[in-house]
Parts: C-alpha cells; sequence; structure tokens
C-alpha cells in the first residue's frame, strides 16, 4: 500500500503580530515549514525567537496575522470557533510549559477531562485509559491528589499523561523537561519515542534542552521569528 506523501502540516509565509502600546512585535516573520506523520521534530531557538509562537498557533490556541496554517489537509486559517475546538481536542495534545491543570480535579480526574469532553467513551475505558498512563508517567501513587499536593515535575508528568491519553495524531510540547530531573525526562522521552515508533505519533518540541535534541529525528532552528535551518 502506497504511504501518503501530503504534509500533516503546512505553514506558508505563516506571520504573528502582537501590538504592545504603539509599537507591534513581529513574533513571526514568513514562517514556511512542513511536517509529515511520525515525526519527532525539535525546534530550537533563543528565548524570544518564536518558538512557543509557532507551537501555539499550529496548535490551534493562536491564529496567524497572515500567511496559510494547514493540518491534516485543513485550512484552519478559514475554520469558525467550533471545528477549531474539534481539531484541538481530536488531532492535537498540548504540553504546557505552565501545565495548566484544573486545581479543583485530583491527578486521574485531570487526565480524564479530555477524554469526558470527547463523549466517545464508556467510563469503563476513560479510567482504564487514565490509569495506564498514570502508571506510564510513574505517578500511579498520586492519582488522588490535587495539582497544588504536586512537586513542578509531578505536575509537568500529569500534564503529559493528559495529551497523551487521547492519542492525538499531534503532540506539540513546549520544553516538556524543563521541570523534570534528568533520570525522569530520559524516561518521559523514552515513553514518546515507543508511541512515536509504534503509533507514529507526530511530536514537535520546543526545547533547550540537549537531551531532548539527541532524541529528535529533526532539528528545526528558529531566530528572530524566521526559521533559519
Amino acid at each position: 500500500m502506497a504511504i501518503s506523501t501530503t504534509p500533516l502540516i503546512h505553514l506558508s509565509s505563516v506571520t504573528k503580530e502582537y501590538p504592545l502600546g504603539n509599537t507591534t512585535v513581529h513574533a513571526l516573520r514568513g514562517v514556511d515549514l512542513t511536517v509529515s506523520k511520525g515525526d519527532f521534530m525539535s525546534i530550537v531557538g533563543p528565548s524570544g525567537s518564536g518558538k512557543t509562537t509557532l507551537l501555539n498557533i499550529i496548535g490551534c490556541i493562536d491564529q496567524a496575522t497572515s500567511g496559510s496554517v494547514v493540518i491534516d489537509g485543513q485550512e484552519i486559517t478559514t475554520m469558525n470557533d467550533k471545528q477549531i475546538t474539534d481539531l484541538r481536542l481530536y488531532k492535537i495534545g498540548f504540553i504546557f510549559q505552565t501545565f495548566n491543570l484544573i486545581p479543583v480535579l485530583n491527578v486521574i480526574e485531570n487526565v480524564e477531562f479530555p477524554l469526558l469532553l470527547m463523549k466517545t467513551f464508556s467510563k469503563t475505558e476513560v479510567r482504564s485509559r487514565a490509569e495506564r498512563l498514570i502508571e506510564a508517567v510513574g505517578l500511579s501513587e498520586h492519582s488522588q491528589h490535587r495539582p497544588a499536593e504536586l512537586s513542578g515535575g509531578q505536575r509537568q508528568r500529569v500534564a503529559i499523561a493528559r495529551a497523551l491519553v487521547t492519542q492525538p495524531a499531534i503532540i506539540l510540547a513546549d520544553e516538556p523537561t524543563a521541570n523534570l530531573d534528568s533520570e525522569t525526562g530520559n524516561q518521559i522521552l523514552e515513553l514518546m519515542r515507543d508511541l512515536n515508533q509504534k503509533e507514529h505519533t507526530t511530536f514537535i518540541f520546543s526545547t533547550h534542552d540537549h537531551n531532548v535534541l539527541a532524541y529528535a529525528k529533526k532539528i528545526v532552528k528558529i531566530k528572530d521569528g524566521l526559521i533559519t535551518e
């Protein structure tokens, strides 16, 4: 059977501008980027280079000022809010640098939350999936704890489990190992690489961590809002 050569993600001449007082910040200045299904890609660059902005646009969290953004054959710049919400829920998992956990929910409830929004799984399947991922990130003993009762590294692992639980086609990770010790970081990277190889899940990281770069199949360099290499 022939493998599709259609890119999973394709950005063309993407710009992003933010008003800041009387000036305009040019976060992205005309980015072209192609990502294929099954890529394991790191985006690297100095602080303020546009890494997080680029991930936010791919993840449908932010909108490009101009240019074309196509994800899985869909031009997202022409989609309405409902279509974008569904795309984000069913196709994309996002690991935020600030975790974005729900404070009133415990660990297992935070991980279950995206599955409940999907409304396609039984309660038994939702709980089973969440428990598998919590065990995979080493937090089974903390499943009833709320985020405030966890360390930064533990919260990061909850965020990773939540991003993986829906088995999305694309995982976007903003500094996924920033709050983890090296041993735990390596365990998480091994888990992600395993998913990448077995499920062909596409991973895009923004990172300063040389360990993450060592795992990457592709490295994209960005500086001053432009991809340089």
